[in-house]
């Protein structure tokens, strides 16, 4: 659904949304296709543009473990902020960007404050809207870690 873990689907997506989506595979012998979303959200670099360091922006927070709380800033690109109390998965926070590093992929955050919950904006940004996706890389060229989706070669993995 998104390179950003969520806890449940309804976290993405609401009952009747139209959304895109691409075949990833498709199985005659059962009628089973494999759909996704993704790929279609923009790469890391495509999404880190927006949030350049420096600006103030609202996030999500998807994740809390020990060494710090992941913010989701838009569905393909999360940061990571230092440890704060009080926050739980799903509150909305106000986060400063204090930096940008494509080679690591990641965005280092600072907490300002938690937010008013705001109902969350289920409209998305496609960068593909049609065509035939054979390979997606998520990744920076500049990265050593390699994330990307290599589909079928089939006559699916359309975009309609």
């Amino acid at each position: 659904m998104s390179v950003s873990r969520i806890s449940h689907p309804k976290d993405r997506f609401y009952t009747g949304q139209k959304i895109k989506a691409v075949v990833k595979t498709s199985c005659d012998c059962d009628g089973r296709i494999s759909l996704s979303h993704k790929e279609l959200l923009g790469t890391w670099e495509e999404n880190a543009l927006k949030f350049p360091a420096g600006q103030a922006v609202t996030g999500i927070v998807r994740s809390i473990e020990k060494y710090g709380i992941f913010v989701e800033l838009s569905p393909n690109l999360a940061g990571l902020a230092e440890y704060r109390e009080g926050l739980e998965a799903g509150d909305w926070v106000s986060v400063y960007i204090k930096s940008v590093i494509p080679q690591k992929m990641k965005v280092k955050l600072v907490i300002i404050d938690k937010a008013e919950r705001e109902k969350p904006d289920f409209t998305y940004e496609y960068y593909y809207t049609s065509g035939r996706l054979c390979r997606w890389r998520y990744s920076p060229e500049v990265s050593p870690k390699v994330v990307e989706t290599v589909f079928q070669n089939t006559k699916s993995n359309w975009i309609p």
